[in-house]
């Protein structure tokens, strides 16, 4: 029996949902739950047609749907499996934490430094506060199930904080706890070569192909109060925005 067919239940046919998303929801939380790891292989379509009850064409829509998402990779010839790499979506404001448990990875940081201070003339720009202003500075390594995945640097408005200790797991959590979650954000994608410093903190090795995020973000009152810089390994995250024409 596979990992997957034991949390199968039967489908409801009567329901408004149809039954290639019950099948959806399936994997997703066994990979959220981690009955499913990263690199596992899905059973082939025929097995999962019978386990789940259905016809191997609503097996096959399921899966699309899930490697449209990024929580499938389908090679040709091997099979399916859950995905390793990590696919963020560019269109969409989540924090690390949310990304890492929806794909059932473990997020946790390693912190390098907190502190406090005031803006930084570039900062002062950045988030169109004036001189003086009080923030609050967080630098870590951001994990996956232990492993690194990211350096983040954060500048926040200390005004959007209970304190420089309130932020432990999540910064958007803490943010939240204040009513100053980010609605709104910008950012921007760069490319580039990690140093011998970032690679040390990454695993990898200097000179390898990394990512640098710049994020502005804007609470509900259009305040910019957060300015984030991650660098991220180049082998594992994948960048994706859906575009439309209107």
């Amino acid at each position: 029996m596979s990992k997957l067919a034991a949390r199968i239940t039967k489908l409801e046919t009567d329901r408004q949902q149809p039954l290639y998303r019950q099948i959806q929801a399936v994997i997703r939380d066994a990979v959220a739950d981690r009955t499913l790891r990263p690199d596992d292989a899905l059973p082939p379509e025929r097995e999962l047609a019978v386990d789940f009850g259905v016809s191997r064409i609503t097996i096959r829509k399921a899966i699309e749907g899930l490697v449209k998402e990024g929580v499938l990779d389908t090679h040709h010839g091997s099979g399916t499996f859950i995905r390793s790499r990590v696919e963020k979506n560019f269109a969409q404001l989540t924090s690390f934490s949310e990304e890492m448990n929806a794909r059932g990875l473990t997020a946790s940081s390693r912190w390098i430094s907190r502190s406090e201070g005031t803006v930084s003339p570039e900062e002062s720009l950045t988030l169109r506060a004036s001189p003086g202003t009080k923030v609050y500075r967080f630098s870590r390594v951001r994990l996956a199930d232990d492993a690194p995945m990211a350096i983040e640097y954060a500048t926040v408005l200390a005004s959007c904080l209970a304190s420089l200790d309130a932020v432990d797991k999540s910064l958007y959590v803490a943010l939240r706890d204040t009513g100053n979650q980010p609605v709104r954000a910008l950012q921007r994608l760069s490319a580039l070569l990690l140093n011998e410093e970032q690679a040390a903190l990454l695993g990898a090795t200097a000179g390898d192909a990394g990512l640098l995020v710049e994020r502005v973000g804007f609470n509900e009152s259009g305040t910019a109060i957060e300015f984030t810089q991650s660098y991220y390994r180049g082998d594992t995250y994948d960048f994706v925005a859906e575009l439309s024409i209107d």
